[in-house]
């Protein structure tokens, strides 16, 4: 098994390969720059989105593509997201027409946009911003055209945490002012409930879902629990033993952020559980 995973230098990207590793996977590691990535991966460094470039013979002909690349992916509201919309598609296009298997890429919770409850693959997408739209788009695209040619996963990611300074998520802003030696730390109401999932939980289950090829279609990658932001702040800054509160209220509420939200997980724990093999 040879699994090319694209965004390899990046936050969730590096995640990914050292799991497929673990797993005694054959992995070649894409991206613009390839310092991060850990040792064991082959790694390339190229623009994925260059169509002179045969990146499925570049990289040995590989049994599944774990996409994972995205520009701005922390700047929901960058104009790159629809700029690079169209090269995602063709992208995807081509390496299916090479050869490839499996196509796994991932998606966003922030399709979903305003919604109350738990969020399953029937779910309506209303995204209320361009890095929503832009991924709600590329997955309509690739179902319309590709689902019947390959096994198509879209795996739909919720709230990822750890490994913070890589990130750009409220836990790395929290640790960057505890390091400033701050005492308190400004958010909203903090009262709005998520589905929060490690970094580190979420490649494995980003390498569950490649490595099989019986469960297919959109995937939630999640913890299927919900807790509010206020209390999981509180859970890290327990955890790491920091002097430093939260100041509720200081930022009001986004337009697009739920009061409660989390993902169904029947399709992840049946992968997880190993009961859909290749």
């Amino acid at each position: 098994m040879r699994v090319l995973v694209t965004g390899a230098n990046g936050y969730i990207g590096r995640h990914a390969v050292t799991a497929l590793l673990h797993r005694g996977v054959s992995v070649a590691a894409v991206d613009l720059r390839t310092d991060c990535i850990p040792t064991g991966a082959d790694t390339y460094q190229t623009n994925i989105f260059d169509e002179s470039i045969d990146l499925y013979h570049l990289t040995g002909y590989p049994d599944a593509v774990l996409h994972l690349a995205w520009q701005d992916g922390f700047i929901h509201q960058s104009l790159a997201h629809l700029d690079n919309l169209p090269h995602h598609f063709r992208f995807c296009q081509r390496m299916v027409k090479s050869g490839i298997k499996t196509l796994a890429v991932m998606g966003t919770i922030h399709e979903i946009g305003y919604h109350v409850g738990k969020v399953d693959e029937n779910t309506l997408c209303y995204p209320q911003t361009l890095y929503g739209i832009a991924k709600n788009a590329l997955r309509q695209a690739l179902f319309a055209s590709l689902n019947d040619t390959i096994h198509l996963m879209w795996l739909r990611a919720f709230y990822v945490y750890g490994d913070d300074k890589a990130s750009h998520s409220v836990f790395s802003k929290l640790s960057e002012s505890f390091e400033r030696g701050e005492k308190l730390f400004p958010i909203n109401s903090g009262k709005g409930k998520c589905d929060f999932l490690p970094v580190s939980m979420l490649a494995e289950q980003l390498t569950a879902c490649v490595l099989q090829n019986k469960v297919n279609g959109i995937i939630h990658c999640c913890s299927g629990k919900p807790i509010s932001l206020a209390e999981k702040l509180k859970e890290y800054i327990d955890e790491h033993g920091w002097d430093i509160r939260l100041q509720y209220n200081i930022f009001p509420e986004r337009s697009y952020d739920s009061p409660a939200l989390w993902g169904d997980t029947d399709k992840i724990k049946q992968i997880m559980e190993g009961t859909a093999k290749r």
